[in-house]
């Protein structure tokens, strides 16, 4: 193949590179105005990429690679269910054709020109092997559309609700001896949870994060910055579904942990340290317990499960292992990165022997995956025995801790020199960058989305559904160079259709919903992409207005797009009670949060102009009662509220479970770490009677006003 013909003016040249890479140039801010990326940040991205720029040659070698790579991973093609399928440069026209079943059928092509063979499509969506021509490929047949609402319930106009929770914050009732450890919401709680919302017509339960966080540093807690998306936070797994209650209780005794067991479980914060240190204490001597004891029905549980989890599930566990071994060392600096030289290749010989040296340890960790894996399945199964026809919702973050799991097993596929986050606007002049890491979309390509398609399954194992995290970063991602300022990033873009084609083909093959979160500035025509892909976008109360006049009025019910989900709030957004006092105006004016032309007397002022065309439009829709004052009361109409919501047209409408118990707390502030008790509040109902108080009870029957299960 020809050299491409490149201009000989290096910054020209660069540019060039920057676009066939998937770098914008130039791009345009929230206020309209047209931006270009400096050239030094280019270069930054273009070698986080494998494509260096330092010069013309460089430049030219770089070139000639992307020029190479359109047909370096042919082996692996995405195709729709029905459409012909072409294989270029192919001669034969007899092949075999493989299911995932190991099913085997001829295949001839109906065609052959200068482009190559031309094969029937195929009607059923799945995986394939094709075989022919001295050759073979992954043939990924997708359908045209995620599974929606309707098909799940096998409902025509489905009218569903479901409650959205943060697993953490659930409480389950506990005796005077508890034979668990507590300070947290586990897996059991979210299953009592689920049937008992499952009683009042819940079709599902969406849950936050519950990805692989950091066992030996509990202090690293946000579940959207993880250190591995592929596995599960085993500080929710509940031992004594799997080892019996019996043999949990002796091992709480013999730990002598009571006293310490009920000061956690009372505390209306989550104290994530204490309640790690505890947990761990107690999974260490039963799993100890499990190696000598454990029936021969677990043991052949427990090793099914580790074969079936293969290297990812190895890899996570080492890694467990050895970031537990490096933390005390190294302290803050515990960074794979920094561990010695022959331990920070996942595939090498030196991981291999001192993971065999220490397979104790090692298998340790596969223990607490076990058991997460097995509670948060017996969760999802308990909703869907329990009559929910969706289940549970997992919640896909937007990336994972450079420093953590899944970036040291998957070093190829990850842009661990880049951060994703989000460009200087009206809200956050100076940027964003949140620390974390993203899949590089070069290596995805070259690699046939091995390592998305694995992200995927994993969010998808146990659940009815997920929640896509930043969905945009489908499209594009606005990527920041470690340690450069947010604002010296720049847009890189990814191959949104064959993302979304393989979204569609795993959401088919778990017969589940998908949800993204495509909340804040979206491109042109980006919501209507991803509708017609049959994934749900978000509609939030707060964001659904409409006009100029101050204050904004509130756009009515039925005035919502109907290819959403429709809630009331998010973990980041205040709560209707919140909302409706002014609490996460008081949060902001005291944390010093407020904008160069904010005062908290004019927020509020704005919030109670708000609050009267919140009540207005309440009172348009036929939401309030007869009765109703002219003007809004005191105290939030939460009701009124929730049967406005529940009167859009979307399929699904998500309750946060902090509006069902009314509470004035958020979940999470957005600008804040410490400051903030940031995903460490706790409920204070048990799970399973959230719904027995009057208040809740005439809430619900709000929503069921117009929301019935199908």
């Amino acid at each position: 193949m020809n050299s491409p013909a490149i201009p000989s003016d290096e910054h020209q040249a660069l540019a060039m590179l920057a676009d066939r890479a998937g770098i914008a140039v130039e791009w345009t801010d929230a206020r309209g105005r047209p931006q270009r990326v400096r050239d030094d940040v280019v270069r930054s991205l273009l070698q986080a990429l494998e494509l260096p720029a330092a010069g013309v040659a460089q430049i030219r070698e770089s070139l000639e690679r992307l020029a190479h790579e359109g047909d370096e991973h042919d082996g692996f093609r995405i195709v729709e269910a029905g459409a012909p399928i072409v294989l270029r440069g192919v001669r034969d026209t007899r092949f075999e054709l493989v299911d995932e079943d190991g099913q085997a059928r001829g295949l001839t092509a109906h065609g052959m020109d200068d482009s190559g063979a031309h094969l029937p499509g195929l009607d059923t969506p799945g995986y394939y092997r094709l075989h022919g021509d001295g050759r073979e490929w992954t043939l990924a047949v997708a359908p045209q559309r995620c599974p929606g609402v309707g098909d799940v319930l096998e409902s025509a106009a489905p009218r569903a609700w479901g409650v959205a929770a943060q697993l953490y914050s659930l409480r389950r009732a506990h005796g005077a001896e508890p034979a668990r450890a507590p300070g947290l919401g586990d897996f059991t709680a979210l299953a009592q949870l689920a049937g008992a919302a499952a009683a009042r017509g819940a079709q599902a339960i969406a849950i936050s994060p519950v990805h692989a966080m950091f066992a030996a540093d509990p202090g690293r807690y946000s579940p959207y910055a993880p250190s591995s998306r592929l596995f599960l936070n085993s500080l929710y797994a509940d031992p004594c579904q799997l080892l019996g209650e019996a043999a949990v209780g002796a091992a709480l005794r013999a730990l002598n942990l009571g006293d310490e067991i009920m000061r956690l479980d009372d505390l209306p914060l989550v104290d994530w340290p204490a309640v790690a240190r505890l947990r761990m204490k107690l999974l260490r001597r039963l799993y100890d317990e499990f190696r000598t004891d454990g029936s021969p029905a677990l043991h052949a549980d427990f090793d099914l499960f580790r074969r079936a989890g293969g290297e990812p599930l190895e890899s996570h566990a080492r890694f467990e292992a050895l970031h537990a071994r490096h933390l005390p060392p190294l302290g803050d600096a515990t960074d794979w990165r920094h561990w010695p030289a022959d331990l920070r290749d996942p595939a090498g010989a030196g991981v291999r022997a001192w993971a065999h040296a220490h397979d104790k340890d090692v298998a340790f960790h596969i223990f607490l995956q076990w058991l997460a894996a097995r509670g948060l399945e017996q969760a999802h199964r308990t909703a869907r025995d329990a009559g929910m026809g969706i289940g549970l919702i997992g919640d896909l973050a937007v990336g994972t801790d450079p420093g953590g799991s899944h970036a040291w097993s998957r070093q190829a596929d990850i842009l661990a020199e880049l951060s994703p986050g989000a460009p200087p606007d009206v809200y956050n002049p100076l940027g964003q960058s949140w620390g974390l890491t993203a899949f590089s979309p070069r290596s995805l390509r070259l690699n046939g989305y091995a390592a998305f398609r694995e992200m995927l399954r994993a969010a998808l194992a146990y659940t009815g559904g997920v929640r896509i995290d930043h969905v945009l970063g489908l499209a594009r991602m606005w990527l920041v160079p470690r340690e450069a300022s947010p604002k010296d990033g720049a847009y890189l873009r990814y191959p949104l259709e064959d993302m979304l084609r393989l979204v569609a083909l795993e959401a088919w093959r778990h017969r589940a919903i998908v949800v993204g979160e495509n909340l804040g500035t979206v491109p042109e025509g980006f919501n209507e992409r991803i509708e017609r892909a049959g994934m749900l976008g978000m509609n939030i109360l707060w964001f659904q207005r409409e006009g100029w006049s101050d204050p904004t009025p509130f756009q009515p019910p039925r005035s919502w797009p109907a290819s959403s989900v429709a809630m009331t709030s998010t973990h980041d957004l205040p709560t209707v009670a919140g909302w409706w006092t002014g609490t996460d105006i008081g949060w902001r004016a005291r944390l010093g949060l407020l904008g160069e032309d904010e005062t908290e007397s004019a927020m509020h002022e704005q919030r109670a102009r708000d609050r009267g065309a919140l009540w207005h439009a309440l009172r348009q829709a036929g939401c309030l009662p007869h009765e109703a004052p002219h003007d809004p009361p005191q105290e939030a109409p939460i009701p009124d509220v929730l049967r406005f919501v529940s009167h859009t047209p979307s399929p699904l409408m998500l309750v946060p479970a902090e509006d069902l118990l009314g509470l004035n707390e958020q979940p999470n502030l957005p600008g804040t770490i410490d400051q903030h008790p940031n995903w460490r509040r706790r409920l204070g109902a048990d799970a399973g009677q959230m719904f027995d108080s009057e208040a809740v009870r005439q809430r619900v029957a709000a929503i069921a006003d117009t929301r019935s299960t199908p």
